[in-house]
């Protein structure tokens, strides 16, 4: 199967290498770019620091201050990532921030205050969740992740010749800006009849709102799932 990847990199370009490994072509082409903010970290002290996207693990690559604290992350790669880092000990979420959230409450005293690393761009969740438990949730914007200006070129040739037969959705924002880019270069027929692999519900949302048939949402929020999902026949998905 010929695959757009749009995530950003550095995840795009693993992801289109676990493609390849499977026997598909991978057309890694992101629609995102991911660079560090450079904002301070606040002040402490920290209960725990919440990591809600991998993106977040190179700004505090060397920050001394959070050595030895706990570490929630969202999912499986965030946390390989965090420990290969040197933060921790690292505790691994189910995928989702409602998941995140449940995991928090479940370890550490309600009251506790924690340090979130987010994007500058993000959502309600875990934080609200973690308000409304007793938690004090502090937002440090760690990294920002802008749309790139114009659909990228590998990708407007490769829908023009009709060269795609997928594309792998990662978050909720990167679906929605990929919609708007393939609109907005007259591609937006070609995308739609794209076959649409989402991670999460979610991530799905924007697609469907715009009216587009979505061939798979993943039956969890982890990769492995959502390339098991490329061999399901047409109507065979995970939903």
């Amino acid at each position: 199967m010929r695959v757009w990847v749009a995530r950003p990199e550095p995840g795009g370009a693993r992801t289109g290498a676990a493609l390849a490994a499977r026997g598909h072509t991978a057309l890694v082409a992101p629609v995102l770019a991911v660079r560090p903010t450079g904002a301070a970290l606040p002040d402490g002290p920290f209960g725990g620091l919440l990591l809600t996207s991998a993106n977040a693990v190179p700004a505090l690559r060397d920050a001394a201050s959070l050595r030895g604290l706990p570490v929630f992350t969202v999912g499986a790669r965030t946390a390989a990532l965090a420990g290969a880092a040197g933060l921790g000990p690292v505790r691994e979420g189910p995928g989702d921030a409602a998941g995140l959230a449940a995991l928090v409450a479940a370890v550490l005293p309600a009251g506790a205050c924690l340090l979130h690393a987010a994007g500058t761009t993000r959502k309600a969740e875990p934080a609200a969740s973690l308000t409304a438990a007793g938690f004090t949730v502090v937002v440090v914007e760690a990294y920002a992740a802008a749309p790139v200006p114009t659909l990228p070129a590998s990708v407007s040739d490769a829908l023009a010749a009709g060269d795609l037969d997928a594309v792998l959705h990662y978050s909720r924002r990167s679906a929605a800006v990929a919609l708007a880019l393939a609109d907005g270069s007259g591609h937006g027929g070609a995308f739609r009849r794209l076959r649409h692999y989402c991670l999460s519900v979610d991530v799905a949302f924007p697609l469907e709102a715009a009216g587009i048939p979505v061939h798979v949402v993943a039956a969890r929020p982890r990769e492995t799932d959502l390339l098991d999902a490329l061999a399901s026949p047409p109507g065979g998905g995970a939903r």
